[in-house]
């Protein structure tokens, strides 16, 4: 029997790459995976925190964290980098238009 691992998609990564984690996982289209959790958040917003939680709690592909902890802190670290990359993009783009 096969065994299947759940891994963040580094290719088909839109965001974090749960999404497209999923799909490859599930053996379907990561449209609909997208869809769903899309469709999940405007029902009654769950769909965003699984997201996160995903975000958090799945290894990358690529991951060299060894144990649980460990591989939080290092979604962690990358949800924080992602944050403050959209943030400067936010504070240069408003930055551009003011100017």
């Amino acid at each position: 029997m096969e065994v299947r691992r759940l891994y963040r998609s580094r290719s088909g990564r839109v965001i974090a790459g749960v999404a497209g984690g999923l799909a490859a996982y599930l053996r379907v289209d990561p449209l609909f995976v997208r869809l769903a959790l899309a469709v999940l958040s405007l029902v009654n917003g769950i769909g965003v925190l699984l997201y996160l939680i995903f975000w958090l709690l799945v290894p990358n592909e690529d991951s060299t964290a060894a144990d649980a902890p460990s591989q939080v802190r290092e979604n962690v670290e990358e949800m924080q980098n992602l944050a403050r990359s959209a943030a400067e993009r936010v504070r240069a783009a408003f930055t551009a238009q003011v100017q």
